[in-house]
């Protein structure tokens, strides 16, 4: 039932933060397994669809990181690397405006570009991130305000 309920939703969440098809499923599979293996001690502190989130978030951010640590990438070259992929994929049609949307988030930092992921895309309530991301909601607020006017002020310059 989790699989089915939560499966897409979990998949579109990782694959904005990968890209790759191929390294989603992966980080999409480490994610159901970790739900079903700690799935006995959720202590319901939070709404489950939270908990969820926040393992396939931390699966992602695990995930990236080893890439970068692999590649032996500086952030910006590993960034660059990571929105060339974005708009190079075969499963992924890129027009312009997406293109630049992607190049420009590039240059947000990781949290920003999270709680804009999840606000833009996902359309996530303020309240659900707080929960899933142990942030307040004001510093949500301010984190998405911030990343809003860099890639305003980017995709103008460009």
């Amino acid at each position: 039932m989790l699989v089915k309920q939560y499966q897409q939703k979990l998949y579109w969440l990782i694959r904005r933060m990968v890209i790759s098809h191929d390294d989603t499923d992966d980080v999409l599979q480490n994610t159901l397994i970790k739900i079903w293996k700690g799935l006995s001690s959720f202590r319901e502190d939070s709404q489950l669809f939270s908990w969820i989130y926040r393992i396939a978030y931390n699966e992602s951010v695990t995930f990236l990181k080893q890439k970068k640590r692999d590649l032996a990438l500086t952030s910006e070259a590993f960034q660059h690397y990571m929105g060339n992929r974005f708009c190079n994929n075969d499963d992924i049609s890129c027009s312009e405006i997406e293109e630049k949307l992607h190049r420009a988030l590039e240059h947000v930092p990781e949290k920003q570009r999270i709680v804009f992921y999840l606000r833009y895309y996902d359309e996530m309530p303020y309240e659900r991130m707080s929960e899933m991301l142990g942030t307040s909601v004001g510093a949500l607020k301010a984190s998405y305000h911030l990343a809003m006017k860099k890639i305003e002020k980017i995709m103008l310059e460009d």
